[in-house]
């Protein structure tokens, strides 16, 4: 991971390509989704708290702590309103998902090509309904998405066998 890039950058980038979460969604993610236990740290996304890798809990645990607030008075979050994880401008607004693509493809960072390699890579690994509920798309195309999958490793699978 590049550190040379700004920090909320890398944690939109890392969710983009590990979970195929779309800006939108990204955008609107509270700090109230991230805890930690013994066995590690998670963030849920709506009702399903996922895993974290080490490297991804320890940059939204910096975000959290340091300076994330834009606000002059202060944080803004009540129990009704949870702070942003990437609050816009004001604190209490999200950011913009446009502003934040432009920025993710002026360092080389597409979101379109990496959000559909990684709902394709676990559409192979996660039943379509799992898909569609974490990742917000329709239920019909995460059902084409591991049909395309599963042929994917099929044909791979039926080569692999062909050269032993």
């Amino acid at each position: 991971m590049d550190a040379s890039l700004p920090l909320e950058l890398r944690i939109v980038g890392v969710l983009i390509r590990l979970y195929g979460l779309p800006l939108i969604r990204i955008v609107h993610l509270t700090t109230d989704g991230f805890h930690q236990d013994e066995r590690g740290a998670y963030f849920t996304f709506d009702k399903n708290p996922v895993l974290l890798p080490p490297t991804l809990a320890r940059l939204i645990e910096q975000q959290i702590t340091t300076g994330r607030s834009r606000a002059a008075l202060g944080p803004l979050a009540t129990s009704e309103h949870p702070e942003l994880l990437l609050p816009g401008q004001p604190a209490s607004r999200p950011r913009s998902p446009e502003v934040l693509s432009g920025q993710l493809m002026r360092h080389g960072l597409p979101t379109i090509a990496a959000r559909n390699t990684a709902l394709f890579g676990m559409a192979g690994e996660l039943p379509p309904i799992i898909i569609s509920d974490l990742f917000g798309v329709h239920r019909n195309t995460a059902t084409q998405w591991a049909s395309l999958a599963q042929d994917s490793w099929a044909g791979y699978l039926a080569a692999l066998r062909a050269t032993e």
